[in-house]
């Protein structure tokens, strides 16, 4: 691609609300390009059943329906590349977005960078990272079978990690800082009344116990509890901790571009408008409300449809 050449559109991000976009914006002759960012698919590749997005009356595997929504965006005319956006200025009429591919120019910017799970910043949760501490119970569960793990959270990602858990460990312990769970009331309900699920109420992860033989040859043993009503511990047996404790948007690239929240959720307008002209965001990478898979496509394409609408309303195309 030649660095001169200026696109109409380029999305960053993949997921569904990237991927949306880029159908939309195909389908109006724009030859979007998309940059896919470092989790391609974003999310929902590393969940299970879908069963809540229309059109699937027995579900849907979330790896496949982001592979079928990719080929889709790719059959009406997105280029996808497989690099990520490291940065984003305005250059005269238009933008240029810094990429692991080099610099690209768009007269309009489409963000659906989405988020990502947040950690506890404790010091054994790194030592044991990818050895014992995960943020994927679907991508990682198999490890645990007929074991004994710990979720931490208390949300509806929370809930489904652990139900999904049940199926391949002896017993699930979700450790919640409350005493009453924030998942909606059908998650919650199913959580509770599984008998495989434990709860550790008002406590908190204070240190994760393992051993460590090498850098490539560690185990977890047990997950120490802090008591966050009288401060006394125990140690709760596991060979797993899963955390489920929210996420933060992939903004950090955006510092100081795009008017944004202190939790680094994007502002956006009702219309999907950032405060820059031209730049439009949709998807988790604003949405801490919903957070849905069908929310983010369908903020994928609103931001596609005034992105055009911008396009045609300058004469730009």
């Amino acid at each position: 691609m030649s660095e001169s050449t200026i696109r109409s559109a380029v999305i960053c991000g993949s997921g569904p609300a990237g991927y949306t976009a880029g159908i939309y914006l195909s389908r109006a002759n724009l030859s979007p390009l998309l940059l896919a960012g470092p989790q391609v698919g974003g999310q929902l590749t590393t969940t299970t059943v879908i069963e809540n997005f229309p059109g699937f009356p027995e579900g849907q595997d979330g790896n496949k329906l982001m592979m079928d929504m990719e080929t889709q965006a790719k059959n009406n005319g997105t280029e996808i590349l497989y690099e990520i956006a490291t940065g984003l200025r305005r250059e005269g009429d238009h933008y240029v977005i810094e990429s692991t591919q080099g610099p690209i120019k768009a007269y309009t910017v489409v963000l659906c960078t989405g988020a990502s799970p947040k950690l506890l910043g404790i010091e054994t949760e790194q030592t044991f990272w990818n050895y014992g501490v995960h943020t994927c119970a679907v991508c990682d569960g198999g490890f645990y079978r007929g074991k004994e793990v710990v979720v931490v959270g208390g949300g509806d990602s929370a809930m489904e990690e652990a139900s999904y858990l049940t199926k391949l460990c002896e017993k699930v312990t979700v450790v919640h800082r409350r005493d009453e769970l924030r998942a909606s009331a059908v998650m919650a309900k199913r959580a509770l009344e599984n008998p495989k699920i434990e709860f550790a109420w008002n406590s908190a992860v204070e240190e994760v116990l393992g051993e460590v033989e090498s850098k490539h040859k560690k185990r977890v043993t047990a997950v120490r509890l802090k008591n966050l009503k009288d401060g006394s511990t125990r140690d709760v047996p596991a060979t797993a901790m899963f955390l489920a404790i929210g996420h933060k948007p992939n903004t950090d690239w955006l510092s100081g571009t795009v008017d944004m929240e202190d939790t680094g959720y994007l502002k956006i307008d009702g219309h999907c408008r950032t405060n820059l002209p031209g730049v439009f965001a949709g998807g988790d990478v604003h949405d801490h409300t919903y957070r849905q898979a069908i929310t983010a496509a369908g903020f994928g394409c609103m931001a596609a449809l005034e992105a055009e609408r911008y396009l045609s309303r300058e004469g730009l195309v």
